[in-house]
């Protein structure tokens, strides 16, 4: 059952050592097509506008304090919450520093790009799709094993703290951030207790079918 899973599984393209900066073209595309993935889903949240991931709640909260945009908010907070690793025993890699910027510049991407839908269906719709790609774009840079991005990083050392389920250990690291964002002035929807409550499974259900699809014999 994915709900079970407990760490990232490995894969023939997955690399033996999470700090090797000169992995296999295939790792590095499978870990960039990722975070893109991701990055587009974070998006896809955003602009279905009936609620932010809780961690663009927290960014859209600074934003309000700050003359920055969400994408370069994001990215603040990626470096940010690179300091809560020191307590975690984490180690940042390549796909640490990718995953802060290539999500970022995707969020922007996405929201200059893609128009709102004007049905509240079709809105509902770009977000359930925005978290599955987030799930599933977690599922192949994670497993691509080159650094976990800074919040899955937050998640993966705490997991290994706990030896909690991912997914419950990722559903209270949104809710808590959902409830900071909120206390700062962001947006809360439907759409943030979906992602809050979501998330975890979503990323469990990408680990499960990346692993499924390329088998490490």
């Amino acid at each position: 059952m994915f709900l079970s899973i407990r760490s990232i599984p490995k894969v023939s393209w997955s690399s033996n050592n999470p700090l090797n900066f000169k992995p296999k073209i295939s790792t590095f595309l499978f870990l960039c097509i990722g975070l893109s993935i991701f990055g587009l889903g974070e998006g896809l949240i955003m602009i279905s506008y009936i609620g932010n991931s809780p961690w663009q709640v927290l960014a859209q909260g600074i934003a309000l304090h700050a003359n920055f945009s969400i994408g370069f908010i994001t990215f603040l907070i990626s470096i940010s919450v690179l300091s809560l690793w020191i307590f975690l025993g984490q180690k940042p890699g390549m796909g640490t520093f990718l995953n802060a910027i290539i999500i970022a510049a995707m969020i922007d991407l996405s929201i200059a790009l893609i128009p709102t839908p004007e049905v509240y269906m079709s809105k509902f719709i770009m977000l359930v799709c925005g978290v599955l790609l987030v799930g599933f774009g977690s599922g192949l840079y994670l497993i691509a094993n080159l650094g976990p991005g800074p919040r899955d990083g937050l998640m993966t050392g705490l997991q290994k703290k706990t030896n909690l389920p991912i997914a419950a250990v990722r559903a209270f690291i949104e809710i808590t951030v959902a409830t900071v964002g909120w206390y700062l002035g962001g947006t809360l929807g439907e759409g943030t207790l979906l992602f809050a409550f979501g998330i975890g499974p979503a990323v469990a259900l990408g680990l499960f079918l990346v692993s499924r699809f390329y088998a490490k014999n």
